[in-house]
This record gives C-alpha cells, structure tokens and sequence, in this order.
C-alpha cells in the first residue's frame, strides 16, 4: 500500500463506494515574535468537502515540557479525537495539511504507529486539490478506531544516542541548526552527536510534491542507508520528523522517530551537543 495519494486519486476514492475518512492538519510554525497561525480559521474559511479538522497541538500532541515541545500525546485523548473525526479501523484515512505536508505527516505517522492500517497523506496538500471547497462543518458518525496502548516505532532519548552510533540517525531541520550557526527556538544549537544531516526540504520537488521513490531511496543511499542497519529519524519537535519518516516510506525504508527530537534532548544540559557539519 501506498503511503501517499495524489489529487486525482483522492478524487477518485472520494466519488466511489468506500470513500476514505478525510483530516484536515493544517499547521505551521510561528516565529517566537509572531501571533500563531490560526489553523482553525484556516480551516474554517474553506477545506476539503468532509473534512474534519484536527488540532495538531491539542490532539496530536500533549502540552510542552521536559520531554519537548509536541511530545506523544495521552493516547485516551488522542483515541478520543480521531474517533470525533469519524475515524475507524476498517475505512481508510487522508490527511493533508496546507502544503508543507509535516503536519499531515505527523497525523500519518500516529495513526500508523497506533494500529491503523490504511493511512495516505495528500501529496502536495490542499493546494494540489483543484476541485471545490468548503465552509461547511461537517458532523461524522462516531468512529471506532482505537489506538494501541504502545505506538511502535518510537524512540526516546537514549534510543536516539544509541541509534546514532549503532545504525543511522538522520536530523531532519535545516542545515544552519544542525550545524548550530542559528538556533531560534530551542536552548543551544548543534545537533546529537552522530547524526546525519538530511533537511526535509530535500524530500520534495520545487513543487512542493515528493520526489519520486527511486529519488528518494538515492537520496538516503547516499545518507548511508543501506537497508542494513536501522534508521531513525528527529528534528526540532517531532513534527517535520514525521515528513523524513514519510519520506523514507515511499522509499520503502521503516524509520524510527525520536519524537521529543531536539526540543527535548538540548533542554537537558547533561547531553552531549555536537556541532559544524562532522556529526560527531
């Protein structure tokens, strides 16, 4: 099964007889100076016909703290919100988000790491879909879905130090914070020692679309993945993480995710920080 849906397939599904249950994920980061994205108002002011809209924050994720800024949510209060948006383990899932895809990755990510079976995210998100939208709010059928009371594949923090030295451990931010020439959120710059530098930008075209999947599986070869050794994957807080494990699904590579990523693992001084472009 594929992990990603195009426009045209979407379209498709949605006209026939077992329409997927449809999220809308909408969510970006805002500079510390700047008012917050208003993902709601977004959303209410035109989605995709059916969609029902997921608040990242609050239900992808639990409250900042010492384990970082999007930690795994409570799983009772997750469960709880995608059965509010219709979701059952029998009906396939879309998710998208405005165009990044890291958000709707994130949602893709829980929901798979959780037990369900069929979840796409949109590629491209909503600004690949060229059919109608809409203001309307709808009210789906309570769903079922019942999330496992322990997601797979996830790695805490000292997975990801152990992970950085016995197989590959991919850092999915932007260079210059890697590298730690800039740091705009979090308390130090740098990187986990060990890791590999593999921005999530790189994951998709000047379209905003993913690369293709031999694109995508060259692009890790040369990261070092080779299928041989375990891969895992962080970031600032978990969010574009979730896009490179995307990312290295299409390209047929299961990845682990740190998801407390640097948020968590700068906030405790007692772990090691690397620096410039040498991982370790």
């Amino acid at each position: 099964m594929t992990v990603i849906i195009t426009a045209a397939e979407l379209a498709r599904d949605l006209a026939g007889p077992t329409p997927p249950t449809l999220l809308d994920v909408r969510w970006q980061l805002s500079a510390p100076d700047a008012p917050a994205f208003d993902a709601r108002a977004a959303y209410e002011a035109g989605h995709l016909p059916g969609a029902v809209f997921v608040d990242l924050d609050r239900e992808l994720a639990a409250p900042p703290g010492p384990r970082g800024r999007h930690p795994l949510p409570d799983l009772a209060v997750f469960g709880a919100a995608m059965r509010r948006a219709g979701v059952c383990a029998g009906t396939p899932v879309v998710v998208y988000d405005g165009g990044q895809g890291w958000a709707a990755a994130r949602a893709w990510w829980l929901l798979r790491a959780t037990g369900h079976p069929n979840v796409r995210v949109l590629d491209g998100g909503l600004t690949a879909w060229e059919g109608p939208r809409s203001t309307e709010v709808p009210a789906p059928a309570q769903g079922d879905f019942e999330p496992l009371p322990e997601p797979a594949g996830v790695l805490d923090a000292d997975g990801a130090a152990r992970l950085a030295g016995s197989g590959v451990l991919l850092d999915a931010r932007a260079g210059e914070r890697y590298r730690g020439e800039v740091e705009p959120i979090d308390r130090v710059g740098g990187h986990i020692p060990g890791a590999l530098s593999a921005p999530t930008t790189e994951n998709v075209g000047p379209d905003g679309h993913f690369l293709p999947a031999a694109d995508l599986r060259d692009r890790f070869k040369a990261l070092g993945v080779s299928g041989d050794a375990p891969v895992g994957v962080y970031c600032g807080s978990g969010v574009s993480a979730a896009h490179e494990a995307l990312a290295l699904a299409i390209a047929g590579i299961p990845a682990a995710l740190y998801v407390g990523s640097w948020s968590e693992w700068s906030n405790d001084p007692s772990r090691p920080v690397a620096v410039g472009p040498d991982p370790r």
